[in-house]
């Protein structure tokens, strides 16, 4: 996988139209079957340049962790927060990402002038919000957003797998791997887990004694 470096040209376009406080939001976890999906948003400060930002998913587990740790030493702001399994179950996982993003802007303390999203908006958002498409590879403030929802949604992935260990969280996270699958068969949903979420594939490795589930919405 290439890595592409994210940029800061976007926040300082927007602080020299008088934009200060400038965020950066985006989550983590929309495709898995467990855990929450996590948000994260950070506002960078213009005067300490971070190098290394890029997109979560570009970016080595160790080298996250050490961007995570700059990333909350070194901001103006930062935040993080979730919906949980019983929330993307009652509104569906688009609905409950963008409650979480909603969450974790209006965490910020104080909040920001202007909030920079990865690819849309953020709906009952009551300040000035820009959509940044392919923003978490683009964007500083995005993409370090990315990583802080990532370390932090790993992390607590990892505290469910030292609280029920059956499934294997601290591996796959919550995805749909053959491994995660086949806990599934063998020990059907755990608390952790989304009833909203079954993707085709569980079909043919459920046991016939867990209950049917509905598909995905997204």
């Amino acid at each position: 996988m290439v890595r592409t470096r994210a940029m800061r040209t976007i926040e300082n376009a927007c602080r020299r139209l008088g934009f200060v406080r400038v965020a950066g939001v985006d989550e983590v976890g929309r495709g898995c079957l467990a855990g929450p999906v996590v948000a994260g948003a950070v506002v960078l400060d213009p005067a300490s340049h971070i190098t290394g930002l890029s997109d979560s998913k570009q970016v080595p587990a160790a080298e996250r962790d050490e961007l995570y740790d700059t990333i909350v030493r070194r901001a103006c702001g930062w935040s993080v927060a979730l919906a949980d399994p019983r929330e993307i179950d009652a509104i569906n996982i688009p609905q409950a990402s963008l409650m979480a993003m909603r969450r974790a802007v209006l965490g910020l303390a104080p909040l920001p002038d202007l909030v920079l999203v990865d690819a849309f908006r953020i709906p009952d958002l009551f300040m000035a919000q820009r959509g940044v498409l392919h923003g978490d590879a683009r964007c500083a403030a995005i993409a370090a957003a990315s990583i802080v929802a990532k370390v932090t949604r790993d992390r607590l992935m990892h505290d469910l797998h030292v609280s029920d260990p059956r499934y294997g969280f601290d591996r796959h996270k919550g995805y749909a791997t053959a491994d995660h699958l086949a806990a599934v068969a063998q020990y059907g949903y755990s608390s952790a887990h989304r009833r909203s979420f079954r993707p085709p594939t569980l079909f043919d490795t459920m046991s016939a004694d867990v209950a049917p589930l509905a598909r995905p919405q997204d």
